[in-house]
């Protein structure tokens, strides 16, 4: 089991933008979760190795995940931020899971082997 590493968690107030970063590479199947206080941990985006992605409906349109190959980097760029966004955010990543199409809810996120520790991103109105 490999450790990931985000980046670029921190406080901003509503309606601004953070951008999420977790070096990873090799992988077929890469995602951002989150889990906000007493809560589950929930899908937020998906990204195969072919670049196709998937979102949860309550991110749409306002986040983008995207993969640097050159860079070997996870990005998760977040505009348009809401309290309900705060959270901490986990990359995770799988070299086995062939179908990478975001299941919404807290069940995906057993199909992953690499998890990273978490970054903050706190929100305020």
């Amino acid at each position: 089991q490999v450790q990931l590493a985000e980046s670029g968690g921190g406080s901003v107030q509503a309606g601004g933008s953070l951008r999420l970063s977790c070096p990873a590479s090799g992988y077929i199947c890469m995602a951002w979760f989150r889990q906000a206080p007493g809560k589950e941990r929930e899908a937020v985006a998906g990204i195969d190795s072919d670049g196709r992605t998937s979102y949860a409906g309550s991110v749409k349109g306002r986040f983008t995940i995207s993969q640097d190959n050159a860079k070997n980097t996870l990005y998760l760029q977040m505009n348009s931020l809401k309290p309900e966004d705060t959270a901490v955010y986990y990359c995770a990543a799988d070299k086995l899971q062939l179908d990478c199409t975001l299941v919404e809810g807290p069940h995906w996120a057993g199909f992953f082997g690499d998890w990273g520790q978490g970054t903050q991103v706190t929100v305020s109105s």
